[in-house]
């Protein structure tokens, strides 16, 4: 049966029109897109005034986990800076540091932030919480050395977008289980909470090519979770298995109406507000997964970055106009 879809936005649909989709990953076509030259960061960096600092951080394991530190050049460590700690996408199984690091890059020139980005480990070589323990431990080496970094330890956000926003998640709901460090919010882009892919916009988009599809939604969860069933799911690996999302921190939740990951991401705001929390939940008309990443020149993009520019400015800054 044939599920009916929300229609594209129209500049997104011209624009998507050039690209090479897929229905489908295997580890075949993973291996042929890991092989692919990986995203430069310094173009992004060519133009602006920043320090960038690389460290490793073990992990809980004792394996080095690659941090990038990006800080305004010449800020006053002593002024204490609001802090970005980025987790990328790529559906837990791609990607890296820097992929999609100009959306928290755009934080840096805003409002002076410094931005860490973590190299978490990928599945299906890193399996279960291992991903998540990656992206804590990094968060915690943040939080520990945030006076050396030039960090108010009461303004870090976490962020993060796809596969990102999903570990964004979790790692939030370990940081509150653990009682640290403390997490003045959470960005959550598109984000891949939900390992049972079972809702309307995950069948929706099902049976086609597309950015990102319920196949291959199913590919990326079935890597990381390996051998787990159902009922040993951790929700730090799969969020929207929380039973309880109470002493969460301020939230904001972004998705399109034409993607897969809509109506999970709509439920974990909805199941926030429902124990008392703030969350902020945009959803897109005609956006599909990824779109203001893919095309942030396009209105819709340019629209949702400034929105979720403008929701962190008056968090960060309550006391600015905007």
């Amino acid at each position: 049966m044939t599920t009916a879809r929300p229609a594209l936005d129209a500049e997104l649909r011209e624009l998507l029109a050039d690209m090479p989709l897929m229905s489908q990953l295997s580890p075949d076509v993973l291996a042929q897109l890991r092989r692919l030259p990986s995203t430069p960061v310094e173009p992004l960096l060519a133009h602006r005034q920043v320090d960038r600092r690389e460290v490793t951080v073990p992990a809980k394991d004792g394996v080095p986990i690659p941090l990038s530190v990006f800080s305004p050049a010449n800020s006053d460590p002593a002024t204490g800076a609001p802090c970005v700690y980025w987790m990328h996408g790529g559906g837990m199984v791609m990607g890296d540091r820097f992929s999609q690091i100009d959306i928290p890059l755009e934080w840096l020139d805003e409002f002076g932030a410094v931005v860490v980005s973590v190299d978490y480990r990928l599945a299906p070589e890193a399996t279960g919480t291992a991903l998540v323990d990656d992206c804590y431990q990094g968060l915690l080496w943040v939080a520990e050395h945030s006076a050396e970094l030039g960090i108010d330890p009461a303004r870090i956000v976490v962020a993060g977008a796809s596969a990102g926003g999903g570990l964004a998640a979790g790692v939030t709901l370990l940081a509150r289980d653990l009682g640290t460090p403390a997490i003045a919010a959470q960005m959550l882009i598109c984000p891949m909470l939900d390992h049972r892919n079972a809702s309307t916009s995950s069948r929706q988009y099902a049976g086609g090519p597309g950015v990102w599809t319920r196949e291959m939604n199913e590919f990326g969860w079935r890597a990381v979770l390996g051998d787990l069933t159902d009922d040993d799911v951790p929700a730090y690996v799969s969020p929207a298995l929380a039973d309880d999302l109470s002493g969460l921190p301020t939230t904001y939740i972004d998705t399109g109406s034409a993607e897969v990951f809509r109506d999970e991401d709509t439920d974990y705001a909805t199941r926030i507000w429902a124990v008392g929390g703030q969350a902020e939940l945009h959803v897109w008309a005609g956006g599909f997964h990824g779109f203001d990443a893919l095309y942030p020149q396009a209105r819709i993009s340019a629209t949702a970055r400034r929105t979720r520019t403008e929701w962190l400015a008056r968090l960060l800054l309550p006391d600015s106009a905007t």
